[in-house]
């Protein structure tokens, strides 16, 4: 196995691109991230996605990627896993580098799903939950995690208002990330008298469906330097899976997956939480950073809330979360979001986060969820120093 580093990266603005389409989309991030590293071509690429055959008709991205961006002939697959499909596409880029089948891999994330109304992207978005024992009785995933937050606040006590500072943070964190598709400052009274989706989860504790894309180019760490004088090392990249439906949980409080998938990166690494200066998670909704906090190690069971609490969460506290927005303001297109938290973490062990520049950050977590749960996909990645 060889040692895989990050040698190039691209985004675009996260919001609704009702003027480019999905294979536009992926271009432009691709074509940045291999202007980053200047390299022309790639021996393989991998797209991230959920949705696209649900919301634009178009399966079939690897080759239509490939092709439209003069990369005709290569190695090109989309990889689906719900809404972590973004970093199993780092995940198999990384397998095919570290195992000497490529050696220049481009893995892009993207989705488009403002295109459509509302209801069609909440019904399309159902598909990553149970279809016979969730979907089929008209659960969405606003509505699952609504039943989460609800059982989390009767068990360890917390009220509503407790997570307002989960949607603040990361807001003001995009006020100075120009690809963030919200921008701007939220405070504590307007989280509380946010319009209700699913009581108690209201529309400040939601991340908002976006189009968009994101990128990265991987090669061998041992040529890295040859492309960069900033490459990012993969320290880890796992993956583990939980019951799709959450009432066949030990624990619905417990997500059980994303513990097994940071434990098996800790050990990857040869780290623990202590180590880790910045955590991309993956914040659809308040409930899921409390949980994610909780199962990644930093927060004992119940004691998540209490991090965004002490704003331990902030670009200079105990563990910075969320750093350029996260999934609350940044966006979240769903396919393209695992990528976005890559390139996040990349940007700030490159030191270019530029006002939201973490200090001495040397270790950066993210971690991708599909569904509920279901699938986690966490990436520890170090600067290159």
């Amino acid at each position: 196995m060889r040692d895989v580093s990050i040698i190039g990266i691209g985004q675009t603005k996260v919001g609704e691109h009702w003027d480019k389409s999905l294979r536009e989309l992926a271009f432009q991030a691709l074509e940045a991230a291999m202007h980053d590293a200047q390299v022309e071509r790639v021996d393989a690429l991998y797209v991230g996605n959920m949705l696209s055959g649900e919301l634009t008709g178009q399966e079939h991205l690897g080759a239509l990627v490939a092709d439209f961006a003069g990369l005709r002939g290569i190695e090109a697959m989309k990889i689906e896993a719900a809404c972590g499909s973004g970093a199993a596409a780092l995940r198999v880029g990384y397998i095919a580098v570290a195992g000497g089948l490529c050696d220049i891999v481009a893995c892009i994330g993207v989705e488009k799903m403002t295109d459509k109304q509302g209801d069609i992207a909440t019904s399309s978005l159902a598909t990553a939950a149970d279809a016979d024992y969730e979907a089929l009785h008209g659960l969405s995933f606003v509505g699952i995690n609504a039943l989460l937050m609800r059982r989390y606040m009767h068990e360890h006590g917390y009220r509503k208002e407790d997570f307002a500072n989960f949607a603040i943070n990361a807001h003001a964190n995009a006020t100075r990330n120009p690809y963030a598709m919200f921008p701007h400052p939220i405070t504590a009274q307007q989280f509380a008298e946010a319009k209700p989706v699913a009581d108690p989860i209201n529309l400040l504790d939601s991340s908002p469906i976006a189009d968009g894309a994101a990128c990265v180019i991987l090669a061998p760490t041992s040529i890295a330097r040859e492309f960069t004088d900033k490459p990012v090392r993969v320290r880890a990249i796992t993956v583990a899976t939980d019951t799709v439906a959450v009432h066949d949980r030990r624990d619905p409080l417990y997500l059980e997956g994303a513990a097994i998938s940071a434990q098996k990166a800790y050990a990857m690494a040869g780290v623990g939480p202590a180590d880790i200066d910045l955590f991309e998670l993956h914040d659809a909704f308040t409930i899921m950073s409390a949980l994610s906090l909780e199962a990644a190690g930093f927060a004992q069971r119940g004691k998540g809330v209490a991090l965004a609490l002490d704003n331990a969460i902030s670009l200079d506290g105990h563990i910075p979360i969320t750093t350029m927005g996260g999934l609350k303001a940044r966006g979240h297109p769903v396919g393209a979001t695992g990528m976005y938290q890559i390139v996040e973490v990349a940007m700030q062990l490159r030191g270019e986060a530029g006002p939201n520049q973490v200090r001495n950050a040397r270790l950066g977590m993210a971690q991708n969820i599909g569904g509920s749960g279901a699938t986690v996909i966490t990436t520890i990645l170090e600067a290159d120093q």
